[in-house]
């Protein structure tokens, strides 16, 4: 008898946790994208938000103003509009965000334009690097309305507590130094870790442009930089393919060419742009998380040098002024087609810092591969000469 009693506690304990399940842990509604919204207590669920190309993110509205945010592999946010009250029995890992956000620590440094996009830079307090290539970002930090408060593994966290930071907004890179999130967490500071990087669309990076506005309750705005990115890339709509080969990469410090897997997003914007990328099945059954591979210059030269078009990638090195800085990388440069054709161009440094100008950046490409350019009308790409 006394087992059948403990066999029945059990079974009612374990019946209760299933009830409870929706509220503590998120499962919810049915939305109209076929998924559930997270079953808040005390908040009523309105829509879903539709996102066209990011799938890293998805937004859950409720009635009142508040929005629920989950990333991907990462983070729970529920933003909580001004002069909102947090809802009780929420599980432990949500981070609560409370409306208007003016202490952010700014460690995803490609976010910097989505912020410039949405003319938020009254929400950041704190940045990971000084060295910026967006022009306003420079002038923000030169004024002092910046301040660098030390790089995203080795935060100053004496003054993210003494400055208030609300919110400490990092990359996927903070994953190599996961202690640095565990120790921002231990001494309070709310962090989340977005992954606009692991957006295989280049327009789905763009897109996180919404996720911001959510968070800083500028949505209109967020939409209405989306649209002019989605506009340029569909007045791209029905282009032909040029045929055209591109080869994309930078030459590391030890003489080895970077360059990016066939399915990731710079590939992407190649094909958007009506060319095709030299390599066509680089890294496909690569399962890690990096986005580039690192070739010696040899393996890379027996398919690059093929390429009808090189477009090097200055935004991680150092920037190339002449087709002479550009041979001095490597003595087996001269010998790329590209080079004997007139037809290598570089990339600004401020290219990868600019996530909310995808749209025109693959027009540039596409100017490129279709001839319409000689490089002096560009702002992201020029050519070498």
């Amino acid at each position: 008898m006394a087992k059948t009693g403990i066999l029945k506690r059990i079974i009612l304990v374990l019946s209760a946790l299933v009830i409870l399940a929706p509220v503590l842990a998120g499962c919810g509604e049915k939305t109209e994208t076929g998924g559930s919204a997270p079953q808040i207590p005390g908040l009523e669920y309105e829509s879903t938000m539709t996102l066209k190309y990011a799938d890293r993110f998805a937004v859950y509205k409720y009635k009142g103003g508040y929005s629920y945010i989950e990333i991907t592999e990462s983070d729970s946010i529920l933003v909580v509009p001004e002069g909102g009250e947090t809802p009780e029995g929420l599980a432990p890992d949500v981070v609560v965000v409370t409306q208007p956000l003016s202490r952010i620590y700014l460690a995803a440094t490609s976010a910097m334009s989505l912020f410039e996009a949405l003319g938020a830079y009254d929400s950041i307090s704190f940045v990971s690097t000084k060295h910026w290539y967006i022009e306003s970002a420079i002038a923000a930090m030169d004024e002092g309305r910046f301040v660098y408060a030390g790089k995203y593994n080795a935060p100053d966290y004496e003054m993210l507590i003494s400055g208030g930071c609300q919110l400490a907004i990092e990359s996927t890179m903070i994953l190599h130094n996961p202690e640095v999130k565990e120790k921002m967490l231990e001494l309070g500071i709310k962090t989340i870790v977005e992954r606009s990087s692991y957006e295989k669309h280049p327009l789905g990076r763009t897109e996180w442009i919404k996720f911001y506005g959510v968070l800083l309750g500028l949505e209109d705005e967020a939409e209405a930089a989306f649209d002019e990115q989605v506009e340029k890339i569909n007045a791209l709509d029905g282009i032909e393919n040029t045929g055209k080969t591109v080869a994309f990469f930078y030459v590391n410090s030890n003489g080895n060419a970077i360059t990016y897997k066939t399915g990731d997003y710079v590939p992407e914007m190649i094909r958007i742009a009506g060319g095709e990328y030299i390599f066509t099945d680089l890294g496909l059954n690569d399962e890690s998380k990096l986005s580039t591979v690192n070739m010696s210059m040899e393996e890379f030269f027996a398919t690059a040098k093929d390429a009808d078009i090189i477009i090097y990638n200055c935004s991680i090195v150092s920037q190339l002024h002449s087709l002479d800085d550009f041979l001095d990388l490597s003595p087996v440069m001269k010998d790329f087609k590209a080079v004997k054709e007139g037809n290598v161009w570089c990339t600004s440094r401020s290219m990868f810092q600019q996530t909310d100008k995808m749209g025109s950046i693959i027009q540039e490409i596409s100017a490129i591969l279709s001839g319409k350019t000689d490089g002096g009308d560009l702002e992201y790409i020029y050519r070498l000469k």
